[in-house]
């Protein structure tokens, strides 16, 4: 009999970071106007925000990526943060850049 494997991996597969994506509800140059780019560029985007523009901002995703084993395609605030750590934190999965050095 073999037994399954519930694992991180089988989870959270890894995410597709090139996708595309559309951060809301930031301001840039005095209008509200939502920023479409890829995944990993709207993260990165989100990061730089000053602490109240972060936590009013959405991020909706091109299609659902799994977080801790559930799809998600829209993340809000401080929810952003989750994928934030997916891409920066040890062993993260968007370590490696696509911009030239």
């Amino acid at each position: 009999m073999t037994e399954a494997s519930w694992d991180d991996h089988t989870q959270s597969p890894p995410i597709d970071w090139k996708m595309s994506a559309s951060l809301e509800n930031v301001v840039r140059g005095g209008d509200d106007i939502a920023e479409v780019t890829n995944l990993r560029e709207a993260v990165e985007a989100w990061q730089g925000l000053d602490p109240e523009h972060r936590a009013h901002a959405v991020l909706v995703l091109d299609h659902p990526v799994r977080v801790d084993g559930v799809p998600a395609n829209r993340f809000e605030g401080d929810g952003i943060a989750v994928l934030a750590e997916r891409l920066s934190g040890p062993g993260a999965e968007g370590a490696q850049s696509d911009s030239p050095a």
